[in-house]
């Protein structure tokens, strides 16, 4: 059991165990998705050691400032200080729910984000040890149950624990991607009698001295269209990027992708998307912008956007995804005006919003409400069986109108 420090929080331990508490601490943190090295380890020891044990918030200070690299970490490390250092009126709590107790599901509290990976470091197969020995005695009838895969499939992507997301990473290179085609016009070598090719015929006939002259077909080439992914990588937004960009990865072998992240300002992350191995490939593109988990201003990177890449990206008719929560407070207007220039721009401009795992989801957002008519489709974008529903709607598999942006528009 964690020493409890400062409010709750005690000073400099007697038998010296706090060193010990910190490695073990650090190991959980590591456990839950951190990455940390033995020399962060040792920086936090040295710097509870040259700060004393005071506050509360000192002591939570220096434990951030030396363990966490990234702001994606934040929740992740909030969570773990909260239940590893806390004090020991806690401790009952902590029995009491883990006590087999009966809950009705209806008054089970949402998780916080990066509770259940923490969790899971903290008390990693406690409960299916528990549950393997109360097993003989007890009987369930799984007639009406879901399955493993299915429940994996309808889990928000911030509710996950590490184990969870990696079998989601995984689940995601397993998709079947979309087969959407159009049709260009150039054109390619056909078997089929579909129209005489005049060129290859000819030139086939040449080799022969045109003693023999056998006709040639060609047929027109069809193409993936490009597809260009705006996404949001606002402090809301982080975590479904995040699994977006290893979806994006997939794709990227069978068609081309072109990637920008955007907060405060527009990313191009094309280039670090070509990376073989899909973990390395995200890596770099957080490594590559500034503004991960900040403010977001969508009006004005749309707008650059427009300016700068539009031209160069949106030929052949693209596909464009955006994904946001579209909560823009400030240049409604510009925000209007720059949707209505890109949904012109493109062939198709699909909308993720991870606010549709909402039920009862209403526009009454300002900027939810500017975003509306000016896209093709809304879909949500929040877990596995989401992605599967984009698949089957870039594929054209999908019934008109089962992601008709109109039905959520004011009726005049």
């Amino acid at each position: 059991m964690a020493r409890a420090v400062g409010n709750g929080i005690s000073g400099t331990a007697a038998d010296g165990r706090l060193a010990d508490n910190i490695v073990h601490f650090a190991r959980v943190l590591r456990k839950a998705g951190l990455r940390l090295g033995p020399a962060a380890v040792t920086d936090a020891i040295e710097a509870v050691e040259a700060i004393g044990i005071g506050e509360r918030e000192e002591f939570y200070t220096a434990l951030h400032a030396t363990l966490v690299k990234r702001h994606e970490d934040d929740a992740v490390f909030d969570e773990a200080f909260r239940l590893f250092w806390r004090s020991r009126d806690l401790v009952g709590k902590m029995i009491a729910l883990m006590s087999p107790v009966v809950t009705r599901h209806e008054e089970r509290e949402k998780r916080k984000a990066g509770e259940t990976r923490v969790s899971d470091a903290l008390f990693g197969g406690q409960e299916d040890r528990r549950r393997e020995r109360d097993e003989p005695d007890i009987e369930i009838d799984a007639r009406f149950t879901a399955s493993g895969s299915e429940l994996l499939r309808r889990t928000d992507f911030a509710q996950m624990t590490s184990a969870e997301l990696a079998a989601a990473k995984r689940a995601i290179a397993d998709l079947v991607l979309p087969m959407d085609e159009v049709r260009t016009r150039r054109f390619r070598r056909s078997t089929r009698p579909i129209a005489i090719d005049a060129r290859a015929t000819m030139r086939h006939a040449m080799r022969t001295g045109g003693a023999l002259i056998l006709p040639r077909h060609r047929e027109p080439k069809t193409v993936h269209p490009p597809l260009v992914v705006l996404a949001d990588i606002s402090g809301s937004m982080s975590q479904y990027t995040r699994i977006f960009l290893h979806f994006l990865h997939a794709l990227g072998e069978t068609r081309r992708v072109h990637a920008f992240l955007f907060g405060t300002r527009l990313s191009n992350v094309t280039r670090q998307m070509r990376h073989r191995d899909p973990d390395l490939a995200v890596e770099a593109c957080s490594q590559s912008v500034n503004d991960w988990s900040g403010g977001t201003r969508i009006g004005e990177t749309l707008k650059e956007f427009n300016r700068l890449w539009s031209r160069r990206v949106l030929a052949q008719g693209a596909v464009v995804l955006l994904i946001t929560d579209g909560l823009e407070r400030e240049g409604i207007e510009l925000l209007e005006k720059e949707m209505d220039r890109l949904h012109r721009s493109c062939r198709q401009l699909i909308w993720l919003n991870p606010l549709l795992r909402f039920e009862g989801f209403e526009a009454r957002a300002r900027g939810v409400r500017a975003m509306l008519p000016h896209v093709d489709e809304l879909r949500p974008v929040h877990n596995l069986e989401a992605m599967a529903d984009l698949v089957a709607a870039l594929s054209g598999m999908v019934r008109r109108g089962a992601g008709d942006p109109r039905r959520f528009l004011p009726v005049a």
